[in-house]
């Protein structure tokens, strides 16, 4: 298949078969990085820039081993590094790391849409590392990946997706990502963290549509991937549930809840994790979760994004 995208900036600019070849590729970048030698020179001559104007770990030094790893020069710019803090505008700074002679540009930044007015504002490839509230695309892509992995399929997958849906972008990407590839997605919340009218016609029309339950245990033993999110105090301008106790009590999985679910069930956080709030501290080590089978498959994904923008050497002739 022919990738003839600029950017990835929204789950919703990819096809199901789009998503499918990046999964496939991820399969190859995953067994490269089992390798001794974990590089290949697909991307040498290529430059990333990772600009971060959010703090992040896991998706910004994924990102930077990724592009490491297929050859690439990496540069890491923050916000408080860079001339945001002096007045420029972001018009000014994308046209300044596109000036530097950038090839690729991974956008984090507080603000929703602002990856989209990078991109509209740089001839090189950008990547929403993630914005505000709105998306996560390569998120999204890499918990495919992890679920397919574990089951060898994502059609017809049963996937809760619980805890702060409103205020969180790796939610909503997927959400788009499971429905165009599917599955079928439960949404369990308190009502204060559902966003409203997802369950519309106009938010089935756009990839959005989801079961929605307010009680944990109702559906818990149906479902077949158990996605928990944090909660994300930070984004909230006012109390949307009693106390942190409450809602680990109502919405937490612990291992009372464990004992409930299917046998082969999947276990999935984003990360950060609060541990003893949205997930109980024996849940996050035992071997049904996965999430640093999530942070590994991550740079797998990444790889397969960055080569796909960016038209590096045909993969077939640097994974032998």
């Amino acid at each position: 298949m022919v990738f003839k995208k600029k950017d990835l900036l929204s789950i919703k600019d990819l096809s199901k078969e789009e998503i499918q070849h990046v999964l496939e590729l991820g399969d190859s970048f995953k067994e490269i990085l089992t390798r001794d030698i974990k590089k290949v020179p697909t991307l040498r001559g290529k430059t990333v820039v990772n600009f971060f104007a959010e703090p992040s770990t896991r998706t910004r030094t994924s990102f930077e081993l990724a592009a490491k790893r297929l050859s690439a020069d990496v540069v890491n710019i923050s916000a408080k590094s860079s001339s945001l803090v002096k007045g420029e505008s972001l018009k000014d700074t994308a046209k300044t790391i596109e000036a530097l002679g950038a090839d690729a540009v991974i956008v984090r930044h507080l603000s929703a849409g602002a990856p989209k007015f990078f991109a509209e504002n740089a001839k090189c490839s950008v990547i929403n590392g993630g914005d505000g509230a709105h998306e996560h695309p390569t998120q999204a892509l890499l918990d495919l990946f992890t679920m397919r992995q574990k089951f060898g399929r994502i059609e017809g997958l049963h996937v809760g997706i619980v805890g702060d849906i409103a205020h969180s972008r790796v939610a909503r990407s997927n959400l788009l990502a499971l429905n165009k590839m599917g599955a079928r997605v439960t949404l369990i919340a308190p009502p204060t963290l559902i966003p409203a009218g997802i369950e519309s016609l106009t938010a089935v029309k756009h990839g959005m549509g989801a079961e929605i339950k307010y009680d944990f245990d109702s559906v818990i033993e149906k479902l077949d991937v158990i996605y928990m999110l944090r909660i994300q105090l930070e984004r909230q301008t006012e109390s949307l549930f009693p106390s942190v106790r409450e809602y680990a009590k109502l919405f937490g999985l612990n291992l009372e809840r464990l004992k409930r679910v299917k046998k082969d069930i999947l276990v999935m956080h984003p990360g950060p994790m609060n541990r003893g709030i949205e997930i109980s501290y024996e849940v996050a080590d035992i071997p049904q979760t996965a999430v640093t089978k999530q942070v590994a498959n991550g740079v797998a994904i990444r790889m397969s994004v960055l080569y796909l923008l960016l038209g590096g050497v045909e993969i077939e002739k640097v994974a032998n």
